[in-house]
């Protein structure tokens, strides 16, 4: 990482404005002298980051053979570019992880500790700001959830006329995004502003009948903060498509390039789909077929994606990356999304609640299939694409992502800087090898050597007494740091209060 443009200090000083003028002086004094891309420079590669929502590591046949969803956009995606076989979201749940993708720290340095709480705050850094200070054309698609996107109506969760939802009021055009087409959390994955009359949280079939629906109650909002009402009915992953595409469209038509944010709400519940691609799953129960309908759905827009760049003669100069947000949400008896031979599920820190499909396609650097088990999280998200634009962070504080460029270049195979995880009472710290797990706070511990046991089958704390006491006592050091972090010392504020 090194140089950026002359734009990026008025840029962090006028959004650190409400902080007042001394804190936007304080922080300004840190950033790095920055110089102006030329003609000169390397081309910038347009940026693509895709999750699916309560996607599963064990439901993409590239990941699970045995995986009954039919995905080959996405089988195809991962032949032809980069498999993280170690591929961590940051949190098992969806907002922190979120949170991480855009700003390469962990969520408990900043207040998201779970779904629903806290929101990004304004002090934070965000990819989306850095590029946008780059001349790259930003826009957010699909889910946010990373705060409130109204103060005026009841929306969602916590969007209202509420203090909870002016405490947390925090939509993403005020992070960086020039174009925007959000809700604040989940809706049904088709027909997406729908419900039927008895809906039951989990799934339905999709609506003949509209005209005996209700509102679901969340809203489609843009950048002005203005609620959408076009072009909302069907596949709600072709909806969110039907505005992505566009918005690359119109950089490629300015000679831009774009940092396009899909955050897909498939495969959350409800999971509905509609007859084409509930039809390959007609055997299934109503559950089953939904759930896997709407994955296929998605793939369906991965395909047309994909297409579409080539069509653009872009694809080669776009780094497109694919990850969900945590692991499957319900029981494994009972719902049917995989985690394969995985332990645990979503809002557990056993490997299935956090290990996900994670893929890149990047063919001007990625030229033929590879596989890794470097162990990469989506916090490295900022690092990696700061890295491949030879661009400094602006800013002391710290970072818990890596750049992953060496790994996508080849030069790299053993992760040095540990992952850590904090979610509830859980708390986990991982390193290539080895995996320190608490239920409790750091009460009990329970140790897994995840090359020889990705499963987490045999418990090895009594075993490997010292690797225990070594990796509790890093741990330790890092949930310290966070703590640091969230009392507010990583912003430049007077007092530093945040």
């Amino acid at each position: 990482m090194r140089n950026s443009s002359t734009n990026l200090e008025s840029t962090f000083c006028q959004k650190l404005h409400f902080r007042g003028r001394i804190a936007a002086v304080v922080f300004c004094s840190l950033l790095p002298h920055h110089r102006i891309y030329s003609e000169e420079s390397p081309p910038r590669p347009n940026i693509i980051l895709m999750m699916c929502d309560d996607l599963g590591w064990g439901d993409l046949r590239c990941y699970n053979p045995e995986s009954p969803i039919l995905t080959p956009h996405l089988d195809l995606m991962a032949r032809n570019g980069l498999k993280f076989n170690r591929f961590y979201a940051a949190a098992p749940v969806c907002s922190p992880t979120r949170g991480s993708c855009l700003t390469g720290r962990h969520p408990f340095r900043y207040g998201i500790y779970f779904a629903n709480v806290g929101h990004l705050p304004q002090e934070e850094i965000t990819l989306s700001e850095l590029l946008k200070s780059h001349g790259y054309r930003t826009g957010h698609f699909g889910k946010w959830h990373l705060g409130t996107l109204t103060t005026k109506i009841k929306d969602a969760n916590r969007g209202g006329p509420t203090k909870t939802a002016r405490m947390h009021y925090s939509p993403p055009q005020q992070h960086g995004y020039d174009v925007c087409f959000v809700t604040e959390s989940k809706v049904p994955t088709y027909d997406p502003m729908l419900k039927p009359k008895k809906a039951n949280g989990k799934t339905w079939d999709f609506l003949k009948d509209r005209s005996q629906s209700f509102p679901y109650g969340t809203f489609y909002w843009n950048e002005k903060g203005n609620i959408v009402t076009e072009n909302l009915e069907g596949d709600d992953s072709r909806v969110i498509m039907d505005r992505a595409i566009p918005f690359m469209n119109t950089a490629v038509k300015q000679n831009e390039p774009f940092f396009a944010v899909i955050w897909f709400h498939a495969p959350h519940l409800p999971v509905v789909a509609g007859a084409k691609h509930v039809a390959p799953y007609a055997q299934h129960s109503r559950y089953e077929r939904n759930y896997y309908g709407s994955v296929t759905a998605i793939d369906e827009q991965v395909g047309r994606l994909r297409t579409q760049l080539r069509s653009w003669n872009i694809a080669d100069s776009t780094m497109f990356w694919f990850c969900s947000d945590n692991g499957p949400e319900g029981k494994a008896e009972s719902a049917p999304g995989s985690t394969s031979l995985l332990k645990g599920r979503k809002r557990s820190l056993h490997e299935g609640g956090i290990r996900v499909p994670g893929l890149l396609e990047w063919p001007s650097r990625i030229t033929f299939q590879r596989t890794t088990d470097f162990p990469a999280v989506t916090s490295d998200y900022l690092p990696t694409i700061l890295d491949a634009l030879e661009i400094d962070y602006p800013s002391e504080r710290p970072l818990d992502g890596v750049s992953l460029m060496p790994v996508i270049e080849g030069k790299l195979q053993k992760r040095t800087k540990p992952i850590g995880f904090q979610s509830a009472n859980q708390q986990v710290w991982m390193n290539q090898q080895y995996k320190l797990y608490s239920a409790d706070k750091g009460k009990n511990w329970e140790l897994y050597d995840l090359l020889k046991d990705p499963a987490e089958s045999r418990e090895l704390s009594n075993d490997l007494p010292d690797v225990v006491n070594s990796l509790s006592q890093s741990l330790e050091l890092w949930i310290k740091s966070c703590k640091s972090s969230d009392s507010g010392m990583d912003y430049p504020s007077v007092g530093n209060q945040k």
